[in-house]
């Protein structure tokens, strides 16, 4: 593997949910009963609004959704509604993985910048078996404001000791590719959860991550 030239990438900072699990069927669900309990009239554009993002930064741009309900309620609401066997099972990307596995045996440092708390994170990357393999997790509560602001990126790459020119950015969502940019990353959409002309900000697109010819990983125009 040729890292020797100047703009090569260093190294690499993943999402979770919708590019190393496929939890986002889940989520979705979730967020529609949620959404039912409250008498909340809905669409698939309504609950994407959720995807990559932070549930209270999306509320408070939408207050409309849950008028004079705190983010406490919410949140038990959401954990009880969790709590449904029915609900869609979350279940490993595997070529995810082995991408991950892959960058591990080349010595490349990754870390995870995710919009989901930290104790799901921990939980998910254990549930993976790669827990140990990440240098450092950045979650929901790291951050002040979450995707698509840089903040949480900005921060993966001081956990990482590399400046964001020399990091690569692993998403799934328009939110999570915005804020890798602003970062001055370079970054990867994986058609996981939405269509390629979704994540057309994207550096590149790819459907599996065992796609990508790393580190030749060029910064569109």
């Amino acid at each position: 593997m040729n890292t020797g030239g100047d703009l090569d990438p260093r190294g690499a900072l993943f999402d979770l949910d919708g590019t190393l699990i496929n939890s986002e069927p889940r989520s979705l669900a979730t967020w529609s009963r949620l959404l039912d309990m409250h008498n909340v009239p809905h669409d698939t554009a309504t609950l994407h609004r959720f995807m990559g993002r932070r549930g209270p930064d999306v509320i408070a741009e939408n207050p409309a959704l849950f008028p004079g309900v705190t983010w406490d309620v919410i949140l038990a609401e959401i954990q009880e509604i969790g709590k449904d066997p029915d609900l869609p099972p979350v279940a490993e990307l595997p070529r995810s993985v082995e991408f991950v596995h892959r960058l591990h045996a080349w010595d490349v440092p990754f870390g995870l910048v995710t919009s989901a708390g930290r104790d799901w994170a921990e939980r998910a990357l254990t549930m993976l078996g790669m827990r140990e393999l990440f240098h450092g997790v950045v979650a929901a509560g790291d951050v002040t404001t979450g995707k698509p602001d840089p903040e949480g990126y900005l921060a993966g790459a001081e956990i990482l000791g590399h400046a964001p020119e020399h990091i690569v950015v692993f998403e799934d969502t328009p939110a999570g590719i915005e804020a890798a940019r602003r970062a001055g990353m370079r970054t990867v959409g994986i058609t996981t959860t939405h269509e390629r002309s979704a994540l057309r900000d994207a550096d590149l697109i790819v459907d599996h991550l065992t796609e990508v010819d790393w580190p030749h990983i060029t910064r569109r125009a």
